[in-house]
């Protein structure tokens, strides 16, 4: 990929502390993720600990696998001091470039355990039949 640099002469940027900083928080929050392939299927694994199974909206078009959705908090502070959360709440989002072979009109997906398992089947490869020639006489 070729980048266009901001830098001129001596001095650098002042935009350089900066540089794809929305693409390393985008990352951060997304959920954890992995994905594999096996000969009949891509199957990719999403965490999602504590997202209700109606709060996931997954959709696959034109090549590509979105998945969205949102942990909801429902904390209640009645007289309660906290002195630290790790927990994190809010809206998601992740994008999965599907393969040419992805069958992404039968994608089937399961919740389990806090963790979404997407399945992609792979469609049968095209074997081009051989045609027989006709050979014609001089």
């Amino acid at each position: 990929m070729v980048e266009k640099s901001h830098t001129t002469g001596f001095w650098p940027s002042l935009y350089d502390p900066f540089r794809n900083m929305g693409t390393r928080v985008a990352d951060w929050i997304a959920p954890a993720s992995e994905a594999a392939s096996d000969g009949d299927a891509y199957r990719i694994s999403v965490e999602l600990p504590g997202v209700e199974e109606g709060d996931i909206d997954l959709q696959a078009h034109d090549g590509v696998l979105t998945l969205k959705g949102e942990k909801k908090t429902e904390r209640e502070e009645k007289g309660e001091t906290w002195y630290f959360s790790e927990r994190q709440y809010g809206a998601f989002s992740r994008s999965f470039r599907l393969p040419p072979d992805a069958d992404e009109a039968n994608v089937s997906a399961e919740l389990k355990d806090g963790v979404l398992h997407v399945s992609v089947p792979k469609t049968a490869p095209e074997v081009p039949e051989a045609k027989k020639v006709k050979i014609s006489k001089s």
